[in-house]
Parts: structure tokens; C-alpha cells; sequence
């Protein structure tokens, strides 16, 4: 494989996973860092990534090993956790109001066990299929099913619980 085979195969996803590293690891230079990481380890491994039937949930599985690992190692303990996600507008109170139920559940995600947050994060916020999760989580659609009404059954009682939203 060559660069310009790399970029076509590789490149479009970028945005996958650094949204993918940043649920996980939290902070935006972590996430980029992740990100750099997965591509310089794919780069290098080039010969071997055609070997996969879908490059793309290779990258994901890699990115999320990745940034479990990192999470784990003691370098860990210090890592800055920033929350940057704040816009300056003349109508922060609008798009308070518009983001508000969306920044809820993200911060109620950060609570979530590791596996559930990933599986929320893969399935409702990238789309991805049952069976697409299971490959890159290496586990079975109906443990998948399960842990995804887990944690949107806990999103939801800690919405109600917490924000009083009247949820049904």
C-alpha cells in the first residue's frame, strides 16, 4: 500500500475516531494524540491492513485499545482533563438552551462503565451497525443489545433522577 492508497483508505475515518478517543479519554490533545498514534501504528503495519475486510472498524478497535490502555497506564493519573466545549456568542443563552439536552446526556455518558460508554457512543452517536459494533468490540450482537439498553436505561433514570426531564 502507498500513500496516496493510505489516504484514500484510511483518512476518511479520521473524524470517527478522534470523537471515538475524545469520549474516552476526555481531553482534546489526548484525543489527538490517540489519533496520531493509531495512524503512525496503520502506517506502519500498511501491508497488513488490506488483510481486513473493513478497515475502518480495525482502526476503531485500535483506537479504543489505545485509549483504554492509556487510560490504565500510570501516565494516566496526569493527564489534563479539560472541557473546552463552551462557545463565545452573542447568544450562548440560545445555544445553551438548544445543546442543553445533548450536553446532559454526554456528561451523564461520562459516567457510564467503560464498555456501555463506548457501545452508546459507537452505536447512537456514529451510526454503526449491531453487528459492526460486536466485530470491533469483539463480542456478540446480543451482549451488545444488552449493554446499549443498559446504559440508555441508565442515561434516562439519571435524567429524570438529576434535570427532572419527564422522559417516557
Amino acid at each position: 500500500m502507498d500513500k496516496t492508497e493510505f489516504i484514500t483508505i484510511v483518512m476518511p475515518f479520521k473524524d470517527r475516531l478522534y470523537r471515538l478517543a475524545k469520549r474516552i479519554l476526555v481531553s482534546n490533545d489526548e484525543a489527538e494524540d490517540a489519533v496520531q498514534e493509531v495512524f503512525l501504528k496503520l502506517w506502519k503495519g500498511k501491508q497488513n491492513i488490506e488483510n481486513y475486510k473493513n478497515p475502518e472498524a480495525f482502526a476503531i478497535t485500535m483506537t479504543k485499545n489505545y485509549c483504554l490502555d492509556r487510560l490504565k497506564s500510570k501516565q494516566a493519573s496526569n493527564l489534563k482533563i479539560v472541557h473546552s466545549n463552551y462557545q463565545n456568542s452573542e447568544n450562548v443563552e440560545k445555544i445553551i438552551e438548544a445543546n442543553d439536552g445533548v450536553e446532559i446526556v454526554f456528561k451523564i455518558m461520562e459516567t457510564l462503565p467503560e464498555q456501555q460508554k463506548i457501545i452508546l457512543q459507537l452505536r447512537d452517536v456514529e451510526q454503526f451497525e449491531f453487528s459492526e459494533i460486536a466485530k470491533m468490540l469483539d463480542s456478540n450482537e446480543t451482549a451488545i443489545r444488552v449493554a446499549l439498553s443498559r446504559a440508555r436505561k441508565t442515561v434516562k433514570d439519571a435524567m429524570i433522577k438529576k434535570y427532572n426531564y419527564g422522559i417516557s
